[in-house]
C-alpha cells in the first residue's frame, strides 16, 4: 500500500471527481441506506450506484493492469487486481478525501461509528465512481479508476515480478490443492445485527472440521477472515 501522501493524492482527486456531479447524483452517491431507510422510498439509497461502480472498477482494474502488465498471466493479474481493489484500500481512499464526513446516514449507523466503517466507506467510493460512469461516460470513469489505482500499483506492493499479493483465501487454497484428498469450504455460522450493517461470522471448514472463523461486515470480508486466522494459527499443512 502507498504511503500517506499518496494516498491523501488520490482521495483528492476522488474528491474532485464528486464535486464534479450534478447535486442530486452526489446526494445519491453519499446517500448510505440506513439514512433512506429512515427517510422514506422517497430517498433513494446508493446502493445501486455502488454495484455499478463495483463492476466499473472491476473492468476499469483489468484495463489498466493488461496494460501496465503485458506479460504477466492471468493467475497473477487476478491477485493483483483482488490487491488493488481490495474493501480496505478503497476505504483507506475514502477516508483519506474525507468521504465518511460528507456520508448522509441514519441515526444508529451514526451513532455506531458508520463514518469509519470500512465497508460504508469502500461501497461510498463504489457509489462516486458509479455516478461518475452514469454522468460523464466510460472515459471519465476509466480515467478516475486510473488516478484511484495507480499509486498501489507504482508503490512496488503490487507489481513487481515476484512479490505479487496474494489474500488469504487464494493462498489457503493453494495449499488445500497441494494436498490430495482435503475439502476446504466456508460455512456462515451466524449473521448478527441490522440488515442495512450486519455482521457476519464465517467458519473455514478443512476436511470436514472447523479450522477457524472470521467475522466481516460481508460473507465475503468474513471469509477472508477466517482465512487470515487459519494461517496465523500455523494449523494449516503446507503440502507437497
Amino acid at each position: 500500500m502507498p504511503g500517506d501522501q499518496a494516498i491523501r493524492g488520490v482521495g483528492e482527486a476522488l474528491l474532485e471527481a464528486l464535486r464534479a456531479l450534478p447535486r442530486d447524483l452526489q446526494a445519491e452517491a453519499l446517500t448510505h441506506v440506513s439514512y433512506s431507510n429512515e427517510r422514506g422510498p422517497g430517498i433513494a439509497s446508493n446502493e445501486r450506484l455502488e454495484f455499478l461502480g463495483d463492476a466499473v472498477l472491476y473492468l476499469s482494474a483489468a484495463h489498466l493492469l493488461i496494460d501496465r502488465y503485458p506479460r504477466t498471466p492471468e493467475g497473477d493479474l487476478t491477485r493483483i487486481r483482488a490487491s488493488v481493489v481490495s474493501g480496505s484500500n478503497l476505504a483507506a481512499v475514502a477516508l483519506a478525501a474525507g468521504l465518511g464526513d460528507r456520508l448522509r446516514l441514519g441515526k444508529g449507523e451514526e451513532s455506531s461509528g458508520g463514518r469509519s466503517r470500512p465497508r460504508i466507506l469502500a461501497g461510498a467510493l463504489e457509489a462516486v465512481v458509479g455516478a461518475v460512469f452514469l454522468e460523464k461516460g466510460w472515459d471519465a470513469a476509466r480515467e478516475l479508476v486510473k488516478e484511484l489505482l495507480l499509486s498501489w500499483l507504482t508503490a512496488g506492493s503490487a507489481g513487481a515480478p515476484g512479490s505479487v499479493p496474494v489474500d488469504s483465501k487464494t493462498l489457503v487454497q493453494e495449499r488445500i490443492q497441494r494436498m490430495p484428498g482435503m475439502t476446504l469450504e466456508y460455512r456462515v455460522l451466524k449473521v448478527e445485527g441490522p440488515d442495512h450493517s450486519p455482521t457476519y461470522t464465517v467458519g473455514c471448514v478443512v476436511a470436514g472440521v472447523e479450522a477457524s472463523t472470521g467475522q466481516g461486515s460481508s460473507k465475503k470480508e468474513a471469509e477472508e477472515a477466517a482465512a487470515a486466522n487459519l494461517l496465523k494459527t500455523g494449523a494449516l499443512p503446507q503440502g507437497g
